[in-house]
């Protein structure tokens, strides 16, 4: 015990506090420059999302010796409703030459092709995707907007009176890139907006939020860095959408971590008159906490290691460093800060030494109050309460967006879509292919035929190269449709039953597929594993048995209230499409793994003052002295998740709002008035089978006395 509270001192101590500055700046100082390359360093290429086990996968793969492997169609449609004039024809042809020797065109860009209705012309233009090898920066997606810019400049000159657009995989890709564009400064700037806004309504000093904040913004860029060295040197996968998720989650945890610290700091000064030991004590009694939180989302997240799909299980180790260097922060550059700065940071409220400490009057005293009048009533009515709320996940549709579903608003290329499925085959531009072995490619090519007219047209002969066969095919639906993934379904079935084909089905809709079916096997596996993990974590933390299992019911209740409110409020006032494969896992993770941050704030502080006072009255000053700030850190970390929801991505938009709101819910409904109510009925058997359960069950049996009354 002594030894932890020297380790504890360490940031606080009279020279030791310049040490821990000096080092901090040191190390950033050296890191900084590495931070701002990680965007640099992001793989946004199919692969990085896919899983690697996949069939779409293992074609994408191959197809390089037939296809450029690295290169996604543009489809540029041209349409008149009149019906489209030998002038429009020449148009077209001129622009399809003048396409051909736009930067990152690869191949040769064929003749448009005229719809059957004689409304339409499509020209298809291959773009290149392949990194710079000199250059990790340039190409890839970024090849894309400047390419599909450059195209639909073409296509619209002149006064012709033609509707064109510019879709496919390629389109598409270039509005997905545009709307990612600057999405870490945007991000940024709205999180620290948001959190500063917060910190001054918080603290009421203009002083104070500039430590939490300066903490927050150093371990974000540390972190930035560390990730980027890893995905350089060490092959871990970053994408646009981790990275985003890195910025809301380092400077929302972050600063929860410092607003329970610097509380404590709070109430330590009014009883200590020397500020360093005050954060000593503050670290000693603060520190378990803040460490078993951190550890609890950490772990939780490196469980989405797990998962088969590549985009999940990259964010699971990006998260937990995220966490880790925001602890690391919080636990000695922040205590540094605070102390070198004294107590007028405070300013213009002072925690003067021997003062009255105002949380054991304050509303959460009085709530507390209220709650002990009929525990067991609140807590069977408020669960009964997010039980019904919860009853709005039968709108859940968490199965893939498509292209139109995956933007809030209507794009270029969505709009090119709409108008290929009026005059073409709706699958033009992204083709079913085929890999197989090349003595059985015309087998294979057979196969694929008896589906003609059946969900798909236009099978190509074989193309043998290096013992492989290639074998591509038209989708007469949309990419995205259901019926198209019946064809591919269909297409797998005849190919798998040539004998010694090996044959393997790819293309964007068997993409789809795939990564739904990733998503199902992630959503079994890794919501079973984090609940262990966080019940492991929060046993050896309260050393209890009950009070572990309660403290995960009440989290997943407030889980499954947020799944049903945010599902209802996307189908019916949002109007989305659905939701994204990987939304519920998300949303789950982030919640239970953050969600239990504020109950382990919470029941820390509830296990230290039932050991003095009996578990009734521990319950009630747990919540007068922590109310204030889990409210404050939940109003923060729910403000910082909701910048996502501003995002014209529908993924990032539901992530954002469901996690804002579940963490809303378990602040103000869950960790205020269920656990506490719960903890107060259970009585000493909430810490069974711990000696607590038994020796203070004398005590318990008193009535407490409100805080608000003493």
């Amino acid at each position: 015990m002594n030894q932890a509270r020297r380790l504890a001192a360490l940031p606080a101590g009279r020279r030791s506090k310049w040490v821990v500055l000096v080092v901090w700046i040191v190390a950033l100082l050296a890191l900084g420059p590495l931070a701002g390359k990680l965007t640099n360093a992001e793989n946004n290429d199919s692969s990085s999302y896919l899983p690697s086990s996949a069939e779409s996968t293992k074609v994408l793969n191959l197809q390089g010796a037939f296809t450029p492997a690295q290169a996604a169609p543009a489809v540029v449609v041209y349409t008149r409703d009149g019906g489209i004039t030998p002038a429009d024809t020449a148009k077209a042809d001129a622009d399809a030459q003048a396409f051909a020797r736009i930067d990152h065109v690869i191949g040769r860009v064929q003749p448009p092709a005229r719809s059957a209705d004689g409304k339409a012309l499509q020209t298809t233009v291959l773009i290149d995707l392949a990194k710079d090898k000199k250059d990790s920066s340039q190409g890839g997606w970024n090849n894309l907007g400047p390419a599909v810019d450059s195209m639909r400049k073409i296509a619209t000159s002149g006064d012709t009176g033609l509707t064109v657009h510019v879709g496919g995989p390629g389109g598409f890709g270039a509005d997905q890139a545009k709307a990612f564009s600057g999405i870490d400064g945007t991000l940024l700037y709205s999180t620290l907006a948001v959190v500063i806004v917060l910190l001054l309504l918080t603290y009421r000093s203009p002083t104070l939020w500039l430590l939490p904040m300066i903490s927050s913004g150093l371990a974000l860029a540390a972190a930035q860095a560390v990730i980027y060295l890893l995905a350089a040197h060490a092959g871990l996968t970053v994408n646009g959408q981790s990275q985003g998720i890195l910025t809301v989650l380092v400077i929302g945890a972050g600063t929860d971590y410092a607003l329970l610290l610097v509380a404590r700091y709070r109430e330590e000064l009014r009883r200590h008159e020397d500020r360093h030991e005050a954060m000593a004590e503050a670290l000693h009694r603060a520190g378990p906490a803040i460490l078993a939180s951190a550890a609890t989302v950490a772990v939780s997240m490196l469980c989405l290691m797990f998962a088969e799909m590549n985009s999940t299980s990259g964010l699971g180790p990006v998260c937990a460093i995220g966490i880790g260097v925001a602890l690391l922060a919080m636990i000695t550059l922040l205590p540094a800060l605070l102390v070198i700065c004294g107590r007028w940071v405070f300013w213009p409220v002072r925690p003067a030494f021997g003062t009255a400490e105002p949380t054991e009057t304050g509303v959460w005293a009085r709530v507390g109050g209220s709650i002990a009048r009929r525990p067991r009533i609140v807590w069977i009515g408020t669960a009964l309460a997010l039980g019904a709320l919860a009853l709005g996940m039968v709108s859940l549709k968490a199965t893939g967006l498509s292209s139109a579903g995956t933007f809030t608003n209507t794009p270029d290329s969505v709009a090119a879509q709409t108008v290929i499925d009026a005059h073409f085959p709706a699958g033009t531009g992204s083709p079913l292919r085929v890999i197989a072995d090349a003595s059985a490619g015309d087998q294979v090519t057979a196969a694929l035929s008896r589906l003609d007219g059946h969900g798909l047209t236009d099978v190509s002969p074989p193309v043998d190269h290096r013992g492989l066969a290639y074998v591509s095919a038209t989708l007469t639906d949309a990419p995205d449709s259901h019926a198209a993934e019946t064809t591919v379904t269909a297409a797998r079935a005849a190919v798998h039953a040539v004998p010694g084909a090996h044959a393997y089905v790819g293309g964007d809709t068997a993409m789809r597929m795939d990564i739904a079916d990733a998503a199902d096997h992630d959503n079994k596996l890794i919501i079973p594993v984090v609940l262990a993990v966080v019940l492991l974590i929060l046993g050896l933390l309260l050393r209890a048995v009950v009070a572990p299992i309660v403290l995960i019911v009440t989290v997943v209740l407030s889980f499954a209230a947020a799944l049903g409110v945010s599902s209802f409020a996307f189908a019916h006032l949002f109007h989305f499409q659905g939701e994204d494969n990987a939304f519920p896992l998300f949303v789950f993770v982030f919640l239970v793994a953050l969600g239990i941050d504020y109950n382990i704030f919470l029941m820390t502080r509830v296990r230290e003052e039932s050991v003095k006072h009996g578990t009734r009255t521990g319950a009630l000053t747990g919540l007068a002295a922590t109310g204030g700030v889990i409210t404050s850190a939940g109003l923060i970390l729910a403000s910082t998740f909701g910048v996502l929801g501003t995002l014209q991505i529908v993924g990032f938009a539901e992530i954002g709002f469901a996690v804002c709101l579940g963490v809303l819910l378990d602040t103000f409904i869950v960790r205020s008035i269920l656990v506490t109510a719960l903890a107060m009925d259970l009585d000493h058997r909430l810490w069974w089978p711990s000696a607590l359960s038994r020796g203070r069950a004398r005590l318990d049996a008193r009535e407490p006395e409100p805080l608000a009354t003493r």
